[in-house]
């Protein structure tokens, strides 16, 4: 009797290491391939999609249109970045910084800010769910580390531009710019980009087509950022 337990316990551990070695090996693969691959989807487009679908919401509309970088405005990356990661171009996929900062507020119980770079939430949006677990956590900084080696700079920024939620079933920089302004991406403003910018914190519950007035003075505060950080040019030389 113990000797066949012994055996069911090797062969699955064997299949959990062999399990493991698949999932590893086609993430690698598809980090590999979506470095000059558009998205197909992501985890959290499927998962607003099935839950549309099983509420059975009929005012659901899914709405994405991928956009090379050079057909999105400069004024979007920029606004993004001041909005969310004012050092991703300096960073390796984590800010030391910002998160010394969330553990300082933590300690002194104060509300902990967001720490997740671009790069951790391009890791997110694309393989994962939501989710505050370290396992979660774990999987998020190993996939940043890959896509921080296997991506160019430029890359990850363009990705997270087309991937991110800027509201209920619009996903992407181009269907935003298309829902709310009635536009494409490259003919984004610069006060149309913080706007879009300023809801990214939580799409579901700021709405860029009706700002209240928290994102009206995150708009302006982050048109502010855009002017210190330079402007478009600080991202120029971005690759």
């Amino acid at each position: 009797m113990a000797k066949r337990r012994k055996i069911r316990l090797a062969r699955l551990v064997r299949a959990l290491l062999v399990g493991l070695a698949a999932w590893a090996a086609v993430t690698v693969t598809a980090v590999v391939a979506l470095r000059w691959l558009p998205p197909p989807t992501t985890a959290f487009m499927l998962r607003d999609r099935v839950g549309a679908l099983l509420g059975r919401d009929p005012d659901y509309e899914f709405r994405h249109d991928w956009r090379d970088w050079e057909q999105i405005s400069p004024n979007a990356p920029l606004a993004v970045v001041a909005s969310e990661d004012q050092r991703f171009p300096q960073h390796h996929g984590f800010d030391f910084e910002q998160i010394d900062k969330a553990l300082a507020d933590r300690e002194r119980g104060r509300r902990v800010r967001g720490a997740s770079t671009i790069s951790q939430q391009v890791a997110k949006n694309l393989f994962l769910w939501p989710g505050q677990s370290w396992f979660r956590k774990g999987l998020e900084a190993g996939l940043t580390v890959l896509i921080e080696a296997a991506w160019p700079k430029r890359r990850i920024l363009e990705v997270y531009l087309n991937v991110a939620e800027f509201g209920r079933g619009t996903w992407g920089v181009q269907a935003a710019s298309r829902r709310y302004f009635g536009k494409d991406a490259d003919r984004l403003t610069r006060s149309e980009a913080a706007l879009l910018a300023a809801v990214l914190p939580a799409p579901k519950r700021y709405r860029a087509e009706a700002p209240g007035p928290y994102v009206r003075r995150r708009q302006a505060w982050i048109e502010r950022q855009m002017n210190a950080l330079g402007g478009p040019a600080y991202l120029a030389d971005l690759r």
